[in-house]
C-alpha cells in the first residue's frame, strides 16, 4: 500500500509539473506571438510612413533642385530654401502671425457658424420628411450656385469689413456639410432602426442613441470638405478686398515682384490646411471608436 501511495503521488507530482508546464510554456508561447504582433504593427505603420513621406521629400527636393540646375526659372519659382528663408524673415518680423491670425479667426468663425446651423438642418431634413419637403426646393437652388460667384453679392451688402468674410466662408462650408449630415441620416441601416425599435425606444431616443451615432462618421466627411474649402475660399476672398489675411499676403507680394515671399505664404496655407484635417480626423477617430470595436 505505501508503494502504492507513493507511486500515486509521485505520478500527480508529475501530472501537476507537466500541467505546470504547459501553463508556462503556453504563456511564454503568448507573450512570443504578442510581440510578434507588435512589432508587425509597428513594421506596417513604417512602411505607411515611409510611403507617406518619400513621395513629399522627393518633391521638396525637386522643387529645391530644379530651380538651382535651370530646369525653371529661379526667378518665378525660387528654391525651397530661398522659399524657407522668406518664411522665416516673414515670421520674425511678425507680418506672417497677423495675416495668418486674421486669416484664422474669419474661418475658423464662418467654419463653427456653419457647423452649427448645418448640422441641425440636416439631421432635421433627413429624419423627418415635412422638413425635407418645405427646405429642398429652396436649398437645390442655392447649393449650385458657386460660392465665389455670389462673393460681389456679399460685398454690396455687407461691406468689405470682416462680416462679408465670415458670410463668404458660412455660405461655402454650409452646403456640404449640410448634403453629407442628409445623407448620413438617410443611409443609417434600416435593420437597425427596427432592432432599436423593437426594443422599445422612443423616436426621440431613436434618433439620439441610434441615428446620429451611425451618422457621425458620413457627418465628418462633410466636416473635412468644409475645412478646406474654408480655408480656399477665404483666400480668394482676402484678393479682392481685404487689407490682412493669407490671401491679401500673396497677392500684395506678386503684385510687389516678392516671389519668395509669396510662395511662403502659399506654403503657409497648405501647412494651415493640413493641420486643420489632421485634427478633425483625430476627432472622427475618437468618436467613432465604436466602429473599430465591432470591427467596421
Amino acid at each position: 500500500m505505501a508503494n502504492v501511495s507513493t507511486t500515486t503521488t509521485s505520478t500527480s507530482t508529475r501530472s501537476s509539473g507537466e500541467v505546470i508546464g504547459r501553463y508556462e510554456a503556453g504563456n511564454s508561447a503568448s507573450r512570443h506571438l504578442n510581440g510578434s504582433a507588435v512589432l508587425q504593427a509597428l513594421r506596417v505603420k513604417a512602411q505607411q510612413w515611409f510611403r507617406n513621406l518619400i513621395v513629399i521629400v522627393a518633391f521638396l527636393a525637386l522643387w529645391e533642385i530644379a530651380p538651382r540646375t535651370g530646369l525653371v526659372d529661379n526667378t518665378f519659382f525660387p528654391p525651397l530654401s530661398t522659399v524657407l528663408k522668406a518664411w522665416w524673415q516673414l515670421l520674425l518680423s511678425g507680418d506672417l502671425a497677423e495675416h495668418t491670425e486674421a486669416s484664422l479667426s474669419r474661418s475658423l468663425g464662418g467654419f463653427l457658424l456653419a457647423l452649427v446651423v448645418s448640422v441641425p438642418i440636416g439631421l432635421a431634413i433627413g429624419w423627418w420628411k415635412p422638413v425635407a419637403a418645405y427646405l429642398n426646393p429652396l436649398l437645390e437652388v442655392m447649393r449650385n450656385t458657386a460660392p465665389l460667384a455670389i462673393l460681389p453679392v456679399f460685398i454690396l451688402l455687407l461691406g468689405l469689413g470682416e462680416t462679408s468674410k465670415i458670410s463668404i466662408v458660412f455660405y461655402a462650408c454650409f452646403f456640404p456639410l449640410l448634403l453629407n449630415t442628409i445623407s448620413g441620416v438617410k443611409n443609417v441601416d434600416p435593420l437597425l432602426i427596427k432592432s432599436a425599435k423593437s426594443m422599445g425606444l422612443s423616436n426621440i431616443a431613436l434618433f439620439r442613441k441610434v441615428i446620429i451615432p451611425a451618422a457621425i462618421p458620413t457627418i465628418f466627411i462633410g466636416i473635412r470638405q468644409s475645412g478646406a474649402a474654408s480655408i480656399l475660399v477665404l483666400v480668394a476672398a482676402e484678393m479682392v478686398g481685404a487689407k490682412s489675411g493669407l490671401g491679401y499676403l500673396i497677392q500684395y507680394t506678386q503684385f510687389s515682384f516678392q516671389i519668395p515671399e509669396m510662395y511662403a505664404g502659399i506654403l503657409s496655407i497648405s501647412v494651415i490646411g493640413l493641420i486643420l484635417n489632421y485634427v478633425i480626423l483625430s476627432i472622427e477617430r475618437k468618436l467613432t471608436a465604436w466602429r473599430q470595436t465591432y470591427g467596421d
